[in-house]
């Protein structure tokens, strides 16, 4: 979506949300501040064309004014919709002990909601989203940054609660000693580990790799193109998320994209001797 408006018009709404910045006593603000209300005009008349096919509002016969009124409503059901997804995850949510998904979201989101300032400073996105979910959130900012980042979590906490937290431990503690200091993404981890059970044919019962299992994924890694293998994994993964998860074309679409770097990760530890290290 694209800003197209006269920046008159944009000068105006600036000017009136100064007025009640400042409690309607003056409209003068500082530099800076201005600064920060143009951004927030900004975001919002962003919000209000989000979802339209990247068309500029002012082509659809709206004002500046109109379009960031829109904006604004659509930033407030944003929010409740982020929210009741959080208050909806957080009853049942597992950090696997890992101190930076635990800060990040049990302590991090919580202060966001707390300060996140709709009227006059909706971009600010506040808190720093520390913990890496898998999908790329760096083009967004405020609400949606925290929307999708809590999105991230719900469809990874869905994810990890088909495994029993000690296969989860099990597959941290192999990956990382220091895992609840570490700075990684959980799911990734543990479907690193699942593609070892597929190209090596081992039940995900038994979590006991031995030789044999790493020269055989190695063979099928040297045997086999990356598409091939991306193929393979990709296929297994879909058969076993359709049995157990509730919506397989979502977690398929946020697991598909990482699944040649896992790969490529694979490759690089078969080829020196190492994937004992991975699982």
């Amino acid at each position: 979506m694209t800003v197209d408006y006269d920046i008159k018009e944009l000068a105006n709404i600036v000017s009136r949300l100064a007025e009640k910045y400042t409690s309607f006593e003056s409209t003068s603000v500082s530099y800076e501040k201005a600064e920060q209300l143009m951004g927030a005009v900004l975001y919002c008349i962003n919000e209000a064309g989000m979802h339209a096919d990247n068309f500029m509002v002012s082509e659809a016969g709206l004002s500046a004014q109109q379009a960031y009124d829109i904006g604004v409503s659509r930033v407030e059901q944003k929010v409740k919709a982020a929210l009741d997804l959080y208050n909806k995850i957080l009853p049942d949510f597992e950090y696997y002990k890992n101190r930076c998904l635990y800060d990040t979201f049990v302590k991090g989101i919580p202060e966001f909601f707390k300060w996140y300032d709709i009227k006059f400073e909706p971009q600010n996105t506040i808190l720093t989203l520390a913990y890496p979910v898998l999908a790329d959130i760096c083009k967004y900012t405020g609400i949606d940054a925290v929307y999708e980042f809590i999105k991230c979590i719900d469809i990874e906490q869905r994810f990890l609660s088909m495994f029993s937290k000690e296969y989860v431990h099990k597959s941290l503690y192999k990956y990382n000693k220091r895992c609840d200091e570490m700075i990684d993404n959980i799911c990734e981890v543990v479907i690193t580990v699942v593609t070892g059970h597929i190209l090596s044919d081992k039940p995900l019962m038994d979590y006991s790799f031995e030789e044999s299992d790493y020269m055989r994924i190695k063979k099928i890694l040297e045997e086999n193109g990356p598409e091939e293998v991306n193929d393979k994994i990709n296929l297994a993964l879909k058969i076993f998320i359709q049995k157990y998860f509730d919506d397989d074309s979502e977690f398929m679409k946020y697991i598909s994209p990482n699944i040649k770097e896992i790969i490529l990760r694979l490759k690089n530890a078969a080829d020196n001797g190492i994937l004992y290290k991975l699982f």
